[in-house]
């Protein structure tokens, strides 16, 4: 076993604020532990994605971990590592930062007091509803479509959306990471808004989901034909996300503020 120095933060991601937006744990380490660590660190972080950092040639090697699963994508997880990586001066020309991850080369950079990142499209396709699906969310959908990761669901209203009290039990079923609802907004500042449930990556409502954005945002660029958003992700912390889609990439900006740091006091293995 080895004890060192393991630094992290807390940051609260899409949101100028703290205590808003979606708060992510970011521990940077030199070489990678084995999983059931990194696993027992995110359960022990208890937040809805925990970071893992580790150095490269390039730039990052990035992990996402829920309180009991790895996951392939996440964007406010990276949204938080590119802040903890620009405050502790680890890449001190903030020219973009390069994550290797599972779902491929990944980047961040600063734009004015933003960070944007560089995420690929998911584009989801129209399917036929699980009856659990329409049971959990208990809505009569305006469209439902499914990607590699998640169910959309669109509904007519905002109202509709906000009101929405799910089953997670009975969403949990599903065969899928996620269920994203949708609907247009009220408010002229939003082109739409969103929320995202994972009950079954241990995550019953994610307060802003990055890479639920990156199917967002191809959604609603069919549906209104524009290239840029600024969508408002309608959970009790809420958060801003701002889009632009390139092709088949999506840029996703947003505010991020680290609330806490500290060291871990843990054993780990080499």
């Amino acid at each position: 076993m080895k004890q060192d120095l393991i630094r992290y933060f807390v940051v609260d991601a899409f949101t100028d604020r703290p205590f808003g937006g979606n708060p992510a744990a970011v521990v940077l380490l030199s070489e990678w532990p084995d999983d059931t660590w990194l696993q027992n660190i995110a359960m022990e972080m208890n937040l809805s994605e925990t970071a893992f950092l580790v150095p490269n040639r390039a730039g990052f090697d990035l992990r996402w971990f829920t309180p009991t699963v790895e996951v392939d994508l996440c964007g406010h997880a990276t949204l938080a590592s590119a802040s903890a990586i620009l405050h502790t001066g680890l890449q001190a020309d903030k020219s973009d930062i390069e994550f290797s991850t599972r779902s491929g080369v990944l980047y961040a950079s600063l734009n004015g007091d933003r960070i944007q990142l560089d995420f690929p499209l998911k584009p989801e396709s129209p399917t036929i509803p699980p009856v659990d699906l329409l049971e959990g969310l208990s809505v009569t959908p305006a469209y439902v479509g499914r990607n590699e990761y998640d169910y959309l669901v669109e509904v007519e209203t905002e109202r509709e959306l906000r009101s929405l009290t799910p089953n997670f039990d009975q969403l949990a079923r599903l065969d899928c990471r996620g269920i994203i609802v949708t609907s247009p907004s009220t408010d002229p500042e939003f082109d739409f808004l969103s929320r995202f449930f994972g009950p079954a990556v241990g995550v019953n409502e994610d307060p802003v989901t990055g890479s639920a954005h990156c199917c967002l945002a191809h959604y609603w660029q069919k549906r209104t034909g524009l290239d840029r958003f600024t969508a408002f992700q309608a959970s009790q912390r809420g958060g801003v996300v701002h889009l632009t889609v390139r092709q088949n990439r999506v840029l996703m900006a947003g505010n991020a503020i680290i609330v806490a740091q500290g060291e871990l006091l843990v054993c780990r293995d080499r």
